[in-house]
């Protein structure tokens, strides 16, 4: 809507009225431009002028800046393209009293902005659409690429600056990465049933208050009391009576192998937990950085194709001198707007892939999606002296993943032995100490203590079944724990491949560059001097293009591969600080 509103000026009604009633302090300026038109009537038309045409359209052409969204200036605006027609007039247009930018081919389109912007009114009724339409089209042309790069959303916001090893500390962090934070909590659980499994071997204290009132029926106790005294008989029911008692008792274990080896189990588990949250700081760190360079390989991309950009515009001036020049001739200057279309193409899609890994690195580290970031971060070649038995040996000792495998084929050893262990006997201590009445007065000191031995004998299988169980999960792990030293060894030597192909291919990628810049000034210098046509040109930037593509693929290759082999060797945080 914004849009529209500050575009109403386009149409010739808008033009009329805005041509007559512009600010007084704009005259000197715009009267400076009219007066260039007026010179530059007729065919003589000089290198000067048309330069002076250019700088005309780019001083008027002024972008105004309100609640952080780019408005036009329809009176700066208007002008910037009355001093691009000078710039690019080669015929006056029949009807209008300046020179306006018409070539042979294509007259009337040509010829229309100036007709427009010196006299919109005289437009025929028929070209008014045409006509809109077309001033849309130029007006937004130097505005183009401020939108491709800053959407209204985020503008009047900086970008953060963020190096890789800054994304890696803020994935890392406490509020960061949303799997950290489920290890570091799987890590408080692990404690937790440690210290529950640790309760079975502490003493167990227990105290009781009892206030009580009740009955007893003697012969259910098999109690029968007969006295031979005639007419007496003792009675069956006792009660009701009080009983007050305060207890204090206590147990503990003095020896259950099976509960020693559960608490280690559980120990064990601690241990687990923590490595595998270190193994997982090293995965997201892994995949923080990949990320990183997903987004560098994307902005030097970005930047490669802005090149590529500036060169097709310089190719057009070229192409559009040499036709007006008399050296060049249409089918030039199409060819070169077809291969600056082309080109914009291609920096389109090239920001849209940037934003995109700028949003899956904003996902990993935990900011906002609506953040900007700027990757400060360059990369380049680096040779990595390795050898691959060290790298190996490295990796068997230092990955976090396989102390976690490792810790864990050890609890399940201790988690069978404390299954194997429960046939034996084992000894608990118990005792207990209070005081009891009928009433709180009457009460009177009372103690028990001793030495229980338990000892199983026949549980119907299930002590059996379950130590099978607890054999075949310890089998388990160990067979995971041998798969995953090999695994670790394949990866290790994986990654030094790639290492040194990755290598190689920088090197090749470099001189095909080099090649390929040298044969695109070649072509340049032909065809600046008239030798050949654009075509040598367009083919020789683009095998400059697929050579720079080449080699930003080739040194992304190679830090991926650094990192592959860091992440294999369990090393990618310390490389990274």
């Amino acid at each position: 809507m914004w849009m529209k509103n500050q575009l109403s000026f386009i149409t010739p009604k808008g033009l009329c009225s805005k041509a007559h009633h512009r600010p007084r302090s704009l005259r000197p300026t715009l009267g400076h431009g009219r007066e260039q038109a007026s010179t530059l009537k007729g065919h003589k038309r000089s290198n000067n002028n048309r330069e002076l045409g250019r700088l005309l359209g780019a001083q008027a052409s002024r972008l105004h800046w309100g609640k952080g969204r780019p408005t036009l200036d329809p009176y700066s605006s208007a002008y910037a393209l009355k001093g691009l027609c000078i710039g690019l007039e080669t015929q006056p247009l029949q009807g209008c009293d300046s020179a306006v930018a018409q070539p042979r081919v294509g007259r009337k389109l040509r010829g229309l902005p100036w007709a427009l912007l010196h006299n919109p009114c005289g437009v025929k009724a028929g070209w008014k659409p045409l006509a809109g339409a077309l001033l849309v089209a130029l007006f937004l042309a130097p505005v183009q690429p401020l939108f491709a790069q800053v959407s209204p959303a985020d503008s009047g916001r900086a970008p953060i600056r963020l190096t890789l090893r800054e994304a890696v500390e803020m994935a890392l962090a406490p509020d960061g990465n949303a799997r950290v934070r489920l290890a570091d909590q799987a890590v408080t659980v692990a404690e937790s049933r440690a210290a529950q499994a640790r309760s079975a071997l502490l003493p167990n204290l227990d105290a009781a208050l009892v206030q009580q009132n009740q009955t007893r029926n003697l012969a259910a106790f098999g109690i029968r009391i007969s006295v031979p005294i005639p007419g007496f008989t003792f009675p069956e029911v006792v009660g009701p009576f009080n009983t007050f008692d305060v207890r204090a008792s206590a147990s503990q274990s003095i020896f259950d192998l099976s509960a020693i080896r559960r608490f280690q189990a559980a120990r064990s588990g601690v241990a687990t937990a923590e490595s595998e949250e270190q193994s997982l700081q090293e995965v997201v760190a892994g995949e923080v950085s990949r990320l990183y360079l997903a987004g560098w390989q994307a902005r030097s991309r970005v930047e490669t194709v802005q090149s590529s950009v500036d060169l097709a515009v310089a190719l057009l001036d070229l192409a559009e001198d040499q036709k007006r020049a008399g050296t060049g001739t249409g089918i030039e200057v199409t060819r070169a707007r077809v291969q600056l279309a082309n080109e914009r193409q291609r920096l389109l899609v090239s920001q849209n892939q940037y934003r995109a890994a700028e949003l899956r690195l904003l996902r990993a580290i935990g900011l906002k999606l609506d953040d900007r970031i700027e990757i400060t971060e360059q990369f380049g070649y680096e040779p990595m002296p390795v050898e691959l038995k060290q790298a190996v040996a490295r990796a068997v000792e230092s990955r976090p993943d396989l102390r976690a495998q490792r810790k864990r084929e050890q609890t399940a050893r201790l988690s069978y032995g404390a299954v194997k262990w429960e046939r034996l006997p084992s000894l608990v201590a118990f005792g207990d100490y209070g005081t009891i009445g009928s009433a709180v007065a009457a009460s009177i000191p009372t103690r028990t203590y001793g030495v229980m031995m338990r000892l199983p004998l026949f549980d119907g299988g299930r002590r059996d079944a379950r130590r099978g169980e607890s054999r075949l999960q310890l089998e388990q792990e160990m067979t995971k724990t041998a798969d995953l030293e090999a695994q670790i060894e394949m990866e290790v030597r994986l990654a030094f491949d790639n290492l040194q192909s990755a290598e190689a291919q920088i090197r090749v990628a470099t001189e095909g560059v080099e090649l390929a810049q040298a044969e695109l000034a070649q072509a340049r210098r032909r065809y600046e001097a008239g030798v050949t046509t654009s075509l040598e040109v367009t083919d020789a930037q683009t095998r400059l293009e697929r050579a720079q593509d080449n080699r930003i693929a080739a040194t992304f290759s190679f830090q991926v591969a650094k990192l592959d082999l860091e992440q294999a060797t369990g090393s990618v945080r310390e490389a990274v600080k």
